[in-house]
């Protein structure tokens, strides 16, 4: 039997699809275990074209959920705009339990609604103007699957920041 998602002819384990009925899981291979748990290498997702129209829908609800992962790759955002899920099934992949911890440049553990200084000029890209050292930015939002991100308000402007270059206040 091959992998639900790359459909790799190797040995497989049963992964637990959380988030959805008890039990739920489906047969994949050590890479794809190794890239859904750490960071996913672009081209080997795009076997995700034929799993997300998987009769298993745990493989789907996978498929999906690195789709949006992968979303910064033109080819998954224009899967993803293909693919149609129930809306039961669509409520399974959005029910991802929040495991991502954000931390500062000093290692201390972010939290949503926090304040934190910038500890280096930041140029904004498309904004037109550097966040300097020393701004705070209040009531920062975590992104939510990616732990080296955070959002925040400077100048007026809302903005993605790299966790390394702030420090909690």
């Amino acid at each position: 039997m091959p992998c639900s998602l790359c459909s790799a002819d190797t040995d497989l384990t049963t992964f637990a699809v959380a988030g959805g009925p008890d039990g739920a899981a489906t047969e994949l291979c050590e890479t794809c275990i190794a890239q859904i748990n750490g960071t996913p290498e672009p081209t080997h997702w795009r076997c995700l074209s034929s799993a997300m129209w998987s009769e298993d829908i745990a493989a789907q609800v996978l498929a999906a959920r690195m789709l949006t992962r992968l979303s910064d790759e033109g080819w998954a955002r224009d899967l993803a705009d293909q693919l149609y899920l129930d809306d039961e099934t669509r409520t399974w992949v959005d029910n991802v339990v929040q495991t991502v911890e954000h931390r500062d440049s000093n290692g201390i553990l972010l939290a949503q609604g926090d304040t934190v200084v910038l500890i280096k000029d930041l140029p904004v890209k498309g904004a037109g103007f550097t966040a300097k050292r020393g701004t705070a930015v209040r009531s920062i939002s975590l992104v939510a699957d990616n732990a080296a991100h955070i959002e925040g308000r400077v100048e007026g402007q809302r903005i993605v920041i790299l966790t390394e270059f702030v420090k909690k206040r």
